[in-house]
């Protein structure tokens, strides 16, 4: 009975020590990717900048005057009465 045990206990120790090593090498692989897209982000965004620096600002869109006050409320409220607009 004993043999059985050892074969399972030599069985769980070597599955446990097969995962701790996949662990190992996911982390490993997740880091250098990490890596690597830190580095692109970091060289796309010198570039973006250059470029930006590089070309020329565009002129802010003029505005449109705003029309002006056509009066107080209260006429504009008469003239919507007269015209039947009652709410």
């Amino acid at each position: 009975m004993t043999e059985k045990s050892n074969k399972f206990e030599t069985k769980d120790q070597f599955a446990k020590s097969q995962r701790a090593n996949d662990a190992k090498k996911a982390m490993s692989d997740y880091e250098s990717v990490a890596v690597a897209l830190r580095a692109k982000t970091e060289r796309l965004k010198a570039l973006r900048m250059a470029r930006d620096a590089a070309a020329p600002q565009p002129a802010a869109p003029k505005r449109k005057a705003k029309e002006k006050d056509k009066g107080p409320l209260s006429e504009f409220l008469a003239g919507q009465a007269k015209e039947g607009r009652n709410g």
